[in-house]
């Protein structure tokens, strides 16, 4: 894999999906202007997230199918980028927070959200698998929210091949417990330490969207980043809206990061059962 830049974005996207569209152009066209060969967009890009704070069953997020014309017209747009994306997917009569990777060639990999927080179980069917899957800017896997606070979804994303992860979020402060600064809130704090222990442990490169401003109850962190194979944190975006980008080898920085000691190889499984 030669050098590439990564983007990955702090941004706030709503229930209008024609005005999310729109979002999502201008920041392609920012990509494409910084030469950003990955863009990971947020969790629930086209049609906001659902209120955790106050579930209601009358103001879900709109559905999209893979195959519609929303995700038909993002690929448009796309063209050479790579861009990874959140929406509630329908398939027949069940709804999935879903992460699409696409490019102008259509649909690389899709993901559904394995982990869900209370109240998600209303708004989404959980998923059931991880997979990485092959794409023109190297192996990827998908994370969304929720599943990066389990160890074993990155884990098994590596296992299977994965040099970058893309890990797609509507992540909010503390929504029982929230501190005054929001550098401050416990979430925030899970959050950051959540994104440089997947990519340490695993010696893997990570890209961290996530949304800005609130929906309903609740507020949401920010703080996109991207993470290099040994933890440290490349570019972010703090609380802000905005795009963390950073260049790098991906493939020279694994294999730098995994030259004296190669965490998935030197596993020892038979100890862990």
């Amino acid at each position: 894999m030669a050098v590439i830049r990564i983007g990955a974005v702090s941004a706030h996207f709503g229930r209008n999906l024609e005005a999310g569209i729109e979002r999502v152009a201008g920041l392609i066209a920012q990509a494409r202007a910084e030469a950003v060969g990955l863009l990971v967009l947020p969790d629930a890009a086209l049609g906001g997230y659902v209120d955790l704070a106050r579930p209601d069953p009358e103001t879900l997020p709109p559905s999209i199918e893979l195959d519609g014309p929303e995700l038909g017209r993002v690929a448009a747009l796309a063209g050479e980028i790579v861009v990874c994306l959140g929406i509630r997917e329908a398939s027949g009569t069940q709804r999935y927070n879903t992460a699409v990777c696409l490019s102008g060639d259509g649909i690389l990999g899709t993901h559904r959200k394995v982990h869900q927080p209370a109240g998600e179980s209303l708004a989404y069917t959980a998923g059931e698998r991880f997979a990485a899957f092959d794409t023109p800017i190297g192996r990827l896997g998908m994370l969304v929210d929720y599943d990066k606070t389990f160890p074993e979804s990155a884990r098994t994303l590596a296992l299977d091949g994965a040099e970058i992860l893309a890990c797609l979020s509507a992540w909010p402060t503390s929504v029982t417990n929230r501190a005054p600064r929001m550098a401050d809130d416990r979430q925030s704090r899970l959050f950051d330490l959540y994104d440089c222990a997947r990519a340490a442990e695993n010696q893997v490169v990570l890209a961290s969207s996530n949304q800005t401003g609130t929906m309903g109850g609740m507020r949401f962190l920010g703080q996109a980043k991207v993470v290099g194979p040994g933890g440290d944190v490349l570019a972010r975006t703090w609380s802000k809206a905005g795009m963390a980008v950073a260049e790098l080898d991906v493939a020279a920085e694994i294999a730098r990061a995994r030259r004296v000691l190669a965490h998935l190889s030197e596993r020892r499984p038979g100890a862990y059962a």
